[in-house]
């Protein structure tokens, strides 16, 4: 990280940014062409989830390659100045790399799949039998995580 003061290296810290986050845009490459998508997503640490379908750009793109990058960020604020040029944004992120594999054990992916959506839904985690089958799920192994507050410097 460029600017040292900003850099986010306690994990305790990290995983804050990343409870009040509500997407993760996923980034993955072909080795040809770059590509990223926003998503919902669990968190375990030392893992991220993500549900999908079985078939699409991003499963054939994860099947060629599973490494990935992923970034989420919160508490967005624009700092205006007296000229365009000395504006700023101030906001907290988390930036990481890893590799991403596909869930196939049924009591492993109905775990991830409600780390997933205990994030978002409140009542009972509940899945119809057709609808589980349909649905694919994405584990990535995290290998880094980098944390940035811009507000550190306030």
């Amino acid at each position: 990280m460029r600017k040292k003061k900003y850099e986010v290296t306690d994990i305790e810290q990290i995983e804050a940014i990343i409870k009040q986050a509500h997407v993760c845009r996923l980034a993955l490459t072909d080795g040809i062409i770059p590509y990223i998508v926003p998503l919902n997503f669990g968190y375990k640490r030392g893992s991220l989830f993500f549900h999908s379908g079985h078939a699409g750009l991003k499963m054939e793109m994860l099947a060629k390659n599973p490494k990935v990058c992923f970034e989420m960020d919160i508490e967005h604020k624009m700092i205006k100045k007296d000229s365009p040029c000395s504006y700023s944004m101030k906001y907290k992120s988390v930036i990481g790399f890893g590799e991403a594999r596909i869930i196939e054990d049924n009591a492993r992916k109905k775990e991830a799949l409600n780390c997933i959506m205990g994030r978002y839904f409140d009542g009972p985690l509940e899945y119809k039998e057709e609808s589980f089958k349909r649905t694919a799920i994405i584990e990535v192994i995290i290998d880094t995580l980098t944390g940035k507050n811009a507000f550190s410097d306030d």
